[in-house]
């Protein structure tokens, strides 16, 4: 089992490796810092570094996690990159479709390519979509996603970098939001992370502030006005046909599930 210290999700799973910088926020990309890092110490999934690379071998992990995980699909890597063939993104589809027990998170910050292959896939249940919106020249991502046929949708803006406002939330039932964290962070306000609050608030969407950042982000914290914000849709986890199917509540704190922040094998599955 691979932990992950992302906080709204359980596991990571990594089909595809590497990835190009398409907009601001990809800036000070994690994901790239650490394929070097791994590439260095000797990892083969890692060998060429942040190119992009498809590891068919990791098909098969999702069916190796008996019990239901929240699994965040590529932390290494964005599935819709245009490198990564229709082909194989229909191969890591299958697998999700193939695995009612998980839920799948996928995130991208290409959603004009999402959109494009939107209608070639299968969206089963299971399956969430979101988008990376970090600021106001990348949020026609959204309407890309709208126009996805995923059971859920759901917004990163993270890194957040400027305010953002007149969000079009319709047909978006989740909304993350977090600031940029390392040596060279841009910073966050905290009147935008409220304006997006109030906005998530009115229109009956579900919002996760997940940090503040900066050069030290444990120490910043994740509180809001004295508050943690920890809301995630409903999952349905599928027991099999003699037992019903049970929501749970999806924050992996909420469900007593450990996060552990040492594991290089979050990035090696």
């Amino acid at each position: 089992m691979t932990n992950s210290k992302i906080e709204w999700t359980e596991v990571t799973w990594n089909p595809t490796t590497g990835c190009s910088k398409i907009s601001d926020g990809c800036k000070h990309c994690y994901a790239e810092i650490m394929s070097y890092r791994l590439k260095a110490m000797g990892l083969k999934k890692y060998e060429h570094g942040f190119s992009v690379r498809v590891h068919n071998k990791t098909l098969t992990i999702p069916f190796e996690w008996k019990k239901p995980r929240l699994i965040f699909v590529n932390s290494m890597s964005d599935l819709f990159h245009q490198e990564i063939p229709i082909s194989f993104i229909k191969e890591v589809f299958k697998v999700m479709n193939s695995c009612p027990q998980h839920t799948f998170q996928v995130l991208t910050k290409r959603g004009d390519i999402l959109e494009k292959y939107s209608k070639e896939l299968s969206w089963s249940p299971n399956i969430w979509m979101g988008v990376s919106v970090e600021n106001m020249l990348t949020i026609d991502r959204i309407d890309c996603l709208r126009n996805t046929q995923a059971a859920v949708k759901f917004i990163s803006f993270e890194p957040l970098l400027e305010h953002i406002e007149d969000i079009n939330l319709n047909l978006i039932d989740w909304v993350i939001v977090g600031g940029e964290s390392g040596s060279k962070s841009r910073p966050i306000k905290k009147g935008w992370v409220e304006a997006i609050h109030r906005q998530c608030i009115s229109e009956g969407v579900k919002f996760f502030f997940k940090q503040w950042g900066g050069k030290n982000k444990k120490k910043a914290g994740r509180l809001l006005n004295k508050k943690t914000y920890s809301e995630m849709p409903q999952i349905e986890i599928v027991r099999g046909e003699k037992e019903p199917n049970k929501s749970l509540n999806a924050d992996p704190k909420q469900r007593g599930f450990s996060n552990d922040l040492g594991r290089l094998s979050e990035f090696t599955a």
